[in-house]
């Protein structure tokens, strides 16, 4: 099954991949993004799915029903970096439009996406399935992704 999860209260769920190819084509997804200040840079990954397969991007992922943004935001980290993070700003709310999409038939992705300012927690990182490495960029930022570049914009 390649359905995406959903928290329903006390225990994951996986939503079945007709229903999440419905939610693809239908719906914006609900998500947050971690800007993760680190060294004088901020960490990024190397995205190894759709959308953005192949840029550096930042760590996040769609929040569960019942999960609080802030909830989300250290469930990401833990499962995308192996480590907790301090939420230290919320740099507000974004709208992602991608012509991509990782679900057959469905050539494009929304994505409500509120992105947090966080530093880390612990300094052992693990890499995840959805990125081939993390690697910290130093100002001047240069040649990163749009959505990316808007979220160091939101840092200054």
């Amino acid at each position: 099954m390649t359905g995406q999860h959903d928290q329903t209260g006390e225990s994951d769920t996986w939503i079945p991949d007709d229903e999440w190819e419905a939610i693809v084509a239908n719906v914006p997804l609900v998500s947050v993004d971690l800007v993760i200040r680190h060294e004088g840079g901020v960490i990024l990954g190397l995205r190894e799915n759709e959308p953005a397969r192949g840029e550096w991007f930042v760590p996040g992922g769609t929040v569960f029903k019942n999960e609080t943004l802030t909830d989300a935001v250290h469930r990401v980290a833990d499962e995308e970096l192996g480590v907790d993070v301090t939420i230290e700003s919320r740099l507000g709310t974004f709208e992602h439009f991608y012509d991509t999409s990782e679900v057959d038939g469905i050539g494009s992705k929304h994505y409500l996406a509120t992105a947090f300012e966080v530093t880390l927690d612990d300094d052992t990182l693990q890499v995840d399935a959805q990125h081939s490495e993390l690697k910290v960029f130093e100002p001047p930022y240069e040649d990163l992704h749009p959505y990316v570049e808007r979220y160091l914009q939101a840092l200054d």
